[in-house]
């Protein structure tokens, strides 16, 4: 009887970043080598320029170490890292909580429909994605939240169960 064995072969990492928009099926990715601090402030000037009349930008977002005011500071100095970050209303979800981050969601989407083999090469990892994010974006895919804010309460209370919940009126 003969011995198989496999070998594995690893090409490294990348990261991709994805944010959407739900109700308009607006989606933004970027394929990165790492998730560093600098790469999610380069990430966030992409999210800016792409609203340049807006005021105030809403993101959710889970809280990594790298996405902090600090990072956009240290990439781009305190004039523009401050106005970059300011451009932003940050709404942190909370731990264990990235359920209702709705960008969890679309990277679960994209997973499936773009990411279900190896890619060996960053450039045809950001080749795929970046076809990805254009098709679902021209077919304007919105993301259909089902949860309620009652669920959310009590999946929350399960979490948390000395957290008080403002009452939405």
């Amino acid at each position: 009887m003969a011995r198989r064995d496999c070998e594995y072969r690893r090409c490294g990492t990348a990261n991709v970043f994805c944010g959407v928009q739900p109700k308009a099926g607006r989606h933004f990715t970027k394929v990165t080598p790492d998730r560093s601090s600098p790469q999610f402030a380069d990430y966030r000037l992409d999210i800016a320029a792409a609203y340049p009349e807006a005021d105030t930008i809403h993101l959710v977002m889970d809280n990594l170490s790298s996405h902090t005011r600090k990072a956009v500071v240290d990439r781009f100095g305190i004039e523009a890292g401050d106005w970059l970050w300011n451009r932003f209303a940050v709404h942190y979800t909370p731990k264990h909580g990235s359920w209702l981050n709705m960008a969890e969601t679309e990277l679960s989407v994209l997973s499936g429909q773009c990411l279900d083999r190896r890619i060996d090469e960053v450039a045809v990892l950001r080749s795929e994605v970046g076809s990805w994010e254009d098709h679902r974006n021209r077919t304007e895919a919105k993301v259909r939240w089902r949860l309620t804010t009652e669920d959310a309460r009590i999946k929350l209370e399960k979490l948390y169960p000395v957290f008080e919940y403002p009452d939405p009126d």
